[in-house]
């Protein structure tokens, strides 16, 4: 084969190994890693997807730490998250997509080793404004796992008794159950809101517009403003979990937003939609105080 052929074939076949851009995967309080079920396959044929374990309620990491006196908080999230990079992927910088709890996770590491990140996406992220509703809670306190799986979501049917009875069987371990009690009080009422104005990675947000998890979405998405390159939509008909919810519509946001920065957004989406809508009900609910 003349040289120069086979130069440039060596090259195209260089091109079709190369990897893709790693993309890192950072579950919520109430999930695991098994929470995106419904968006590996779909980013991985995009993206090397890597989704690190920092948060295992009855792995033995997280119980060293607590026999030692250390409390889980989003700072020590944080940490494991940057040791986990720079010890098995070293790759930066990263696309980081964090779900709830996560997507604190995902701002402080983009605060506090900015090299590290390239673009983030954040879901229905916690911390940014005002109280949480945590019936995750109480539904630990209470063994009243139906009502910890039936907040995340809006449509009752991904709340199926599937669900419920996987969830009360990681309850049954004591071991479990500890870890996520001592992470509930190390990480419940963090905020992350001194944090926005200080972030220049480019930013998607992706709220539910029916989430009761988060106490005031509409107050998260105005502090969420704040972020110097911030897109944000909100889904119509979803709770907590969007990921899960309307799967298919996140894979293909978060697959824009990754590629070429989501430059449009569909009405259906805009979050100015939803501001006016929690606005005229505000609104609606004064006047009938004032009657």
């Amino acid at each position: 084969m003349n040289p120069h052929v086979r130069k440039l074939f060596d090259l195209n076949r260089l091109r079709a190994y190369k990897r893709p851009a790693p993309l890192i995967l950072v579950n919520g309080l109430a999930e695991q890693s098994e929470s995106w079920f419904a968006n590996r396959t779909a980013w991985s044929r995009h993206f090397d997807v890597k989704v690190p374990e920092i948060l295992v309620y009855d792995g033995d990491a997280l119980h060293q730490h607590i026999e030692a006196g250390g409390e889980v908080t989003v700072d020590y999230l944080t940490e494991r998250l940057a040791r986990y990079l720079d010890e098995f992927v070293q790759r930066p910088p990263y696309h980081i997509v964090g779900s709830s709890l996560g997507g604190q996770i995902a701002l402080t590491l983009a605060h506090r080793y900015p090299k590290l990140v390239s673009r983030m996406v954040l879901i229905c992220p916690s911390g940014f404004y005002g109280d949480e509703n945590l019936p995750m809670m109480e539904g630990v306190k209470r063994s009243q796992y139906d009502t910890l799986v039936k907040s995340v979501f809006h449509r009752g049917h991904f709340a199926n008794e599937g669900l419920v009875e996987a969830i009360e069987d990681k309850f049954q371990n004591r071991k479990w159950k500890k870890g996520v009690l001592r992470t509930l009080r190390g990480t419940v009422g963090h905020s992350v809101a001194p944090l926005l104005g200080q972030v220049p990675h480019p930013t998607l947000l992706i709220w539910g517009e029916n989430d009761h998890v988060l106490s005031d979405v509409a107050g998260s998405i105005r502090a969420a403003d704040q972020i110097l390159k911030a897109r944000q939509v909100v889904i119509p008909n979803c709770g907590h979990a969007p990921q899960i919810e309307k799967s298919r519509l996140v894979n293909q946001l978060v697959h824009r937003f990754l590629r070429d920065g989501l430059r449009s957004i569909p009405p259906t989406l805009d979050p100015v939609r939803f501001l006016d809508k929690d606005d005229r009900r505000k609104r609606l609910k004064v006047a009938r105080q004032g009657r």
